[in-house]
């Protein structure tokens, strides 16, 4: 459930082995008293309504009203919310209790707020695109006026070179047009002209559309504005061109009009009058002066009420919050038939009943009701949600073995083993001390610093290392753990316990062979010898005890699997599980790779060099064919017979007792037992959620045989192919161990080996580059998610169903936090 806990110092203590006993209580609370009630009941945060108007529309509900109420007011918050966002503004911490304000104060003052806000708004919007626009005036009369004026210099220039008076008029005359041959400038033709900005993107679509809509009558110039432009109507900066068209006729400008429209070009006036274009200029940069003193007025009594509004701006937030989840949960509560009352029911844990009544006696009082409310447990045969009591080192574990499922209520919990077994798989795959010591320091800084970062938004990335941060702990501590065992930091061996027992027999011993090597100490006292680093005889020797070691580990959490069904079994009082589930799946693990294990260990003790794959293979080919110097202990033959027999015979105690004994109790209990009366509904429910029993309705012989048929092949299949799954422990391991070597080997003594400063700073940059990038962040991904692969398939399904409900009581807690 995340971190959790109970309501008050009532609590029993916290067991993560067994969810919470559960109860189904009603409540019967007077009309008056329920909106606080629920009040309370939310603060407690115990209590699972259950929604007893499922048949109702929203609209159709007591307080339909009110929701659209509060739903209105979170609106406008929302809208508070955006604004101070885009100005900038942050919300400030709570200062006042939630009490303290009333919902129709809050509701009036919102209303006049959003209203005023509302109105600054478009005040400024609309000063601010006056201003847009007058900027664009100032643009397209700097860069249309500079056409005009060179267009007049050079007519001017002509003239005085030019023999025929007449001529020199022309040139004054159209001064653009007369660069262009096409116009005949003989004919007196009166030419008008538009100006503008287009955006630049559609300028060459613009001007080849102008000249097929026109046939070619008309003289366009562009001139490209270096900055970008906030366009008036959009609001956004855009690149633009300013451009002038000149046409002929009032047929071509209303072409020009519809292809500018179309084209979402911006016209503005212009005066082909130099003297014009001055006055202009000078009067608009005067209205552009004007409006930036009237804008920034207006955004700074603007940002004084959005500060006004931030003041108080979570404080409202939590209490309309609040409200609408009030009144959400009175909804799902029904009307007696006074109309007087309302009715609830939910589930609670059982120890909350004394902190529940508490808070219906204090709703009572403070809201001056006549009438108590009234609490009483009801007796059901309905599945209860599953609820565990976690805090901030479990809620992490207990998160991932929910997101497998959540356990059935009252299942045995796997989180309880998987609070050591996943960190130290995990580690089974890490191990190297440097790189855990490594984790741990990220970690610690994560715990260290864990209120304040608790009170800032992080990443996606980050949030998950965070809510894992005492998981990584753990997985950091036995990484060292098994760093040590291994004998590995950044791939390097060190004597950290005593001297190698090993050396060299004489000079010409080397250190990359192990002949010559001679016992000179006793025994390495933990962990490996580091004189087994770098020799050629490391890797078998590495592979033969990772590979053996994942095996002897993967082995004994399938068994702690089977044993945790058999005390399932044992609690739901399902004897048919223990004899035809637990002993004959005991039986078939252990005969087969039990035995395995036992030859390991007796291997490993005496020293043999028996090939255990050979007595494996040959135990199911040749069972009565001798062993030879692959015999480890007398009688071998015959103890392996023997288990053979086992393993053969459990196949079929799995698979067909339990069908036709769950059919006679079937048979049994419907020839007139079944009518007896129920002693107490929970042991039923106990029977129901786990016995297999199908006491109630129909049985099925076919379908509970076929059930079991699948789960018998299921195992058989599962116990060969769930040990093989083990060892990616061995191959992770080394896969990791190797790494490492090669960055250090390849990267670090490469670098070392040049005797240059520059080459053995690179060298040191590539190499921390590479152990945190490959060995510290993506090899940490990867032993994590197969440790949760061990955890979810290989251990869980021997005894973890995982088909509940989670327990999601109504609570305050996470009001503040949650987005609409």
């Amino acid at each position: 459930m995340g971190e959790s806990g109970g309501g008050g110092g009532c609590c029993p203590p916290m067991d993560l082995m067994r969810s919470e006993p559960m109860q189904l209580v009603q409540l019967i609370v007077p009309m008056e008293s329920a909106h606080l009630t629920v009040s309370y009941l939310g603060d407690l945060g115990l209590v699972q309504f259950k929604d007893l108007n499922s048949e109702k529309s929203p609209f159709q509900r007591t307080y339909a009203a009110q929701i659209k109420r509060c739903g209105e007011m979170a609106r406008k918050i929302r809208f508070f919310k955006d604004q101070m966002s885009k100005a900038g503004i942050l919300a400030k911490e709570m200062a006042e209790k939630e009490n303290d304000i009333d919902l129709d104060d809050v509701e009036v003052k919102l209303g006049e707020l959003e209203a005023e806000l509302v109105e600054i708004n478009a005040n400024n919007d609309k000063l601010q695109r006056s201003y847009n626009e007058l900027m664009e005036y100032k643009l397209v009369l700097q860069k249309a006026g500079d056409f005009f004026s060179s267009a007049h210099r050079s007519a001017t220039a002509q003239q005085t070179e030019a023999e025929s008076p007449r001529a020199g008029a022309d040139l004054l005359e159209s001064p653009l047009l007369q660069e262009e041959k096409s116009i005949d400038s003989t004919k007196q033709v009166k030419l008008g002209f538009l100006t503008g900005l287009v955006p630049r993107e559609k300028s060459m679509v613009f001007e080849r559309i102008l000249f097929r809509a026109t046939r070619g009558n008309i003289f366009i110039r562009q001139s490209v504005i270096e900055e970008p432009v906030i366009d008036p109507n959009s609001g956004e900066k855009a690149e633009k061109n300013v451009f002038v068209v000149f046409y002929s006729g009032e047929r071509a400008k209303s072409k020009i009009l519809k292809i500018c429209e179309a084209f979402g070009a911006n016209r503005y006036p212009f005066s082909e009058d130099l003297g014009k274009q001055a006055q202009m200029i000078t009067e608009v940069s005067g209205r552009l002066t004007e409006l930036k003193t009237t804008i920034d007025a207006g955004l700074g009594q603007r940002n004084i009420l959005l500060q006004t509004i931030g003041d108080k701006f979570e404080l409202w937030n939590l209490k309309v919050r609040k409200e609408k989840a009030i009144y959400h949960t009175l909804n799902m509560l029904s009307l007696d038939v006074t109309k007087k009352c309302l009715v609830a029911e939910g589930w609670s844990p059982v120890f909350a009943s004394k902190e529940i009544q508490d808070a219906l006696e204090r709703a009572a009082v403070d809201s001056n009701s006549q009438v108590g409310s009234i609490f009483q447990v009801l007796r059901t045969k309905e599945l209860p949600p599953t609820y565990f009591r976690t805090n901030k080192f479990t809620s992490a574990i207990q998160e991932i073995v929910d997101a497998y499922g959540v356990a059935k209520y009252q299942e045995a919990n796997p989180g309880v083993f998987t609070i050591v077994t996943f960190p130290f798989l995990f580690a089974v795959m890490f191990g190297d001390w440097g790189h855990g010591i490594c984790l741990l320091l990220a970690t610690m800084y994560l715990i260290v610093r864990e209120k304040k970062l608790a009170s800032q938004k992080l990443g996606d990335i980050m949030e998950m290392a965070f809510g894992g941060r005492y998981v990584i702990m753990m997985m950091s501590l036995f990484s060292i753990y098994t760093g040590l065992i291994y004998n590995e930091f950044f791939s390097i061996p060190f004597p950290l316990f005593a001297p190698s027992a090993y050396d060299c027999r004489d000079a010409s011993c080397s250190e990359a062979t192990t002949i010559g090597l001679i016992k000179v100490r006793d025994t390495y006292p933990f962990g490996l010898d580091p004189v087994w680093r770098g020799t050629r005889s490391e890797l078998p020797f590495l592979n033969s005890l990772k590979m053996k070691m994942s095996i002897l580990l993967g082995v004994s959490q399938m068994n702690l699997g089977i044993i945790m069904s058999y005390f399932n079994a044992i609690f739901f009082k399902s004897s048919v599980n223990i004899w035809f589930m637990f002993v004959p799946q005991m039986i078939f693990l252990n005969s087969l790779f039990g035995y395995l294990s036992v030859l390991i260990i007796i291997k490993w003790c005496t020293g043999s060099q028996a090939d255990l794959y050979h007595t494996m293979i040959y135990m199911f080919l040749s069972p009565t064919d001798e062993l030879g110097e692959n015999q480890l202990f007398p009688y071998q033959n015959t103890v392996q017979l023997v288990l053979l027999f086992l393993a053969l015979v459990s196949v079929p105690c799995m698979l067909l007792p339990k069908p036709f004994i769950l059919k006679k109790q079937h048979e049994a209990r419907h020839q007139g037992q079944s009518y007896a009366p129920l002693e107490e509904t929970d042991e039923s429910l106990h029977v129901e959620t786990n016995g297999g029993s199908h006491g109630n309705g129909e049985f099925e012989f076919s379908e509970v045989f076929v059930n079991q048929l699948i789960h018998t092949i299921e195992f058989v299949l599962g116990a060969v192919s769930n040990t093989a799954s083990y060892l990616r422990l061995w191959a992770l391991s080394l896969a990791h161990s190797e790494l490492s070597s090669v960055f250090y080997e390849k990267v670090l003594l490469l670098a070392w080996g040049y005797n240059n400063v520059l080459i053995l700073i690179v060298g040191i940059i590539v190499f921390v580059f590479a152990t945190v990038g490959v060995l510290l962040v993506m090899e940490t991904l990867s032993a994590f998610l197969h440790a949760l692969r061990l955890h979810w398939v290989e251990f869980q399904n021997k005894f973890y169903e995982g088909d509940g409900y989670k327990f999601a009581p109504f609570t305050f807690i996470l009001t503040g936090n949650e987005d609409e």
